[in-house]
């Protein structure tokens, strides 16, 4: 049976490389709404409720319609607004974290990473993955890479990850800006192997929510910090986290010419 949901958006009205851009509104609606309307779309979640610390993007989020939950501005990171916000959050067996500069992310993105922990009941978390083809990306450390290891169920006590595999489902091992898993002899041949070797990490997150409930009781993460990348904390405090594969990685906004791009796309369709 599928877990119950609810997404929550974290969203903040600073940032560096894209001054406000979570209200920069081009398109005739705020980036916030584009992201929000996809996620609301989802066919599984409850609800779909935006954290804040800013009372300008609250008073946003309710002019389209939507809920919000305010934080403080001391949260270091998405996940924290989260768990900040979690006891005024409706009753859901998951909690999924879509960033707010991720308004091309398919509603069916957020369905799968659901399934996923319905599939896997072992895992504490469920992310996304896309396969990754491109030698600029591998070498790009703002694409995150994932090595990945199938899925396998556990064989009984004292045997985890000794059992049957879970077909489509993979289990994160680590993740890095570097190029890992690190190839001794280099091919090009290897962005092409099936199933795929080299993974992108679509940062998509479905927490069962007693991992949230326990989140600031989770040791600090010397390799979280090294490459601010939070999902570490989560690896090292030995949580296992199911991977399924997308497509294609959805199109964040970080930079002004990020945002052009996707006014233009935004158009180009109506």
């Amino acid at each position: 049976m599928t877990p119950s949901a609810v997404v929550v958006i974290p969203a903040r009205l600073s940032s560096t490389r894209l001054p406000r851009k979570m209200l920069l509104a081009e398109t005739g609606r705020t980036l916030l709404e584009h992201t929000w309307r996809n996620a609301a779309s989802a066919h599984g979640p409850l609800a779909t409720v935006v954290a804040t610390d800013s009372d300008e993007i609250a008073a946003a989020v309710r002019a389209f319609g939507g809920d919000v939950v305010m934080t403080s501005p001391e949260a270091p990171s998405g996940t924290a607004r989260i768990v900040e916000a979690l006891d005024r959050l409706p009753a859901a067996d998951v909690i999924v974290n879509v960033q707010g500069d991720e308004p091309e992310l398919p509603a069916t993105a957020i369905d799968l990473a659901v399934r996923l922990l319905a599939r896997c009941p072992h895992a504490g978390v469920a992310t996304l993955v896309t396969p990754l083809r491109r030698r600029d990306d591998l070498d790009d450390p703002a694409a995150v890479k994932a090595e990945l290891t199938p899925w396998r169920h556990p064989a009984g006590a004292g045997g985890a990850g000794t059992g049957p595999i879970e077909a489509g489902c993979w289990r994160a091992i680590t993740f890095s800006r570097a190029a890992v898993p690190y190839a001794r002899d280099w091919s090009d041949a290897l962005l092409a192997a099936e199933p795929p070797l080299y993974w992108q990490h679509v940062g998509v997150y479905a927490y069962r929510r007693q991992v949230l409930e326990t989140w600031d009781s989770l040791p600090e993460s010397r390799l979280a910090v090294h490459e601010s990348l939070e999902q570490l904390r989560v690896v090292e405090a030995g949580i296992p986290i199911v991977a399924g594969a997308i497509a294609h990685a959805a199109r964040g906004i970080d930079t002004p010419k990020d945002y052009a791009n996707f006014v233009a796309r935004q158009r180009a369709v109506g």
